[in-house]
């Protein structure tokens, strides 16, 4: 690495899907710890926040590489903002519906009839895949599902607007169980489990920057130090989070929040960041399976590349 240190160093602007937290403390980690700069990099990273999205902000020359949800970027590259997907750190899902188990359910046989809270904005795809596949319209009608248009809040369920609601492992979950409601009163219902999980949080690139070796050589340093920092905060969470809150401009999060998003953000990760095929496959065929409005209408082509993973491991 030391050949990097007499040159100037390659800049890399990273944009988040999401604010601060340790959702994404690799990135944060491999900056503290100097594993950018070791690689020859001086990256800078962007939060992102309810009112940026990821693909228009790497359109419009924003980034040079987003954080994004595979559903959101095929879907973004089927309406001309040709993303792919050069890395894929997280594994697993971490989405889940979590019920009051007042309300009497108890599986997802017990869906039709109920409000269900479900986050727009791209994230609703996993769930109307879901629906599809259990063959519950999402209609509202007596044999369908009631959808709650969901804040990025727990609301509905602490006031009982809704029988379940979206969250994450590593978050929403956590603030339910902060609220004063105890895990044995919920019945949680985890996307993994239920065999109809999309992948989260990949690394995108836009397709004609892959052309420029230059640039994937680039993108092959940024991809094995945020690994590196990956593997950092997966061993040490604690300190991972206190690197996360000391990057947090907002002040808004919680020392005890973060360290239980990192240690819950670590069951997902993936270790060398490579994308499974098999999982893209899953991703892709439950995308399609929207019924009468999928999420996409046609098999990607071209949607990733190991080309960056595979610079990243020499």
């Amino acid at each position: 690495m030391a050949s990097f240190s007499a040159m100037a160093a390659d800049e890399v602007t990273l944009q988040l899907k999401w604010v601060t937290q340790a959702q994404f403390a690799g990135y944060y980690v491999a900056q503290d710890k100097g594993f950018y700069e070791e690689a020859g990099l001086d990256v800078t990273i962007n939060p992102g926040g309810p009112d940026i999205a990821p693909p228009q902000v790497i359109a419009g020359g924003g980034a040079d590489v987003i954080v994004d949800w595979m559903p959101s970027a095929l879907a973004s590259r089927e309406k001309g903002v040709a993303l792919v997907n050069i890395a894929q750190p997280f594994a697993k899902s971490g989405m889940m519906l979590t019920c009051l188990k007042e309300t009497g359910v108890e599986s997802p046989d017990d869906f039709p009839g109920r409000t269900l809270g479900v986050w727009f904005f791209g994230n609703e795809y996993p769930f109307l895949s879901w629906m599809s596949k259990l063959g519950i319209p999402t209609d509202g009608s007596e044999k369908g599902v009631t959808v709650l248009k969901q804040g990025f809040n727990v609301d509905p369920l602490l006031q009982k607007q809704a029988d379940c609601i979206s969250t994450m492992t590593y978050n929403e979950y956590w603030q339910v169980i902060d609220a004063g409601i105890t895990e044995d009163q919920l019945n949680v219902f985890k996307y993994e489990d239920q065999g109809v999980a999309t992948l989260e949080d990949g690394l995108y690139v836009l397709e004609d920057n892959l052309k420029d070796e230059a640039f994937v050589e680039k993108m092959g340093r940024f991809v094995a130090a945020s690994m590196k920092g990956w593997q950092w905060a997966k061993e040490n969470p604690e300190d991972a989070a206190m690197i996360v809150l000391d990057n947090d401009a907002t002040g808004a999060q919680t020392e005890k929040h973060q360290i239980r998003m990192m240690q819950e953000i670590a069951k997902l990760l993936d270790d060398d960041g490579k994308l499974d095929e098999a999982a893209y496959q899953r991703t892709v065929d439950s995308l399609l399976s929207g019924g009468s409005d999928p999420v996409i209408t046609k098999k990607p082509e071209g949607a990733w590349s190991h080309a960056v993973t595979d610079k990243a491991s020499m």
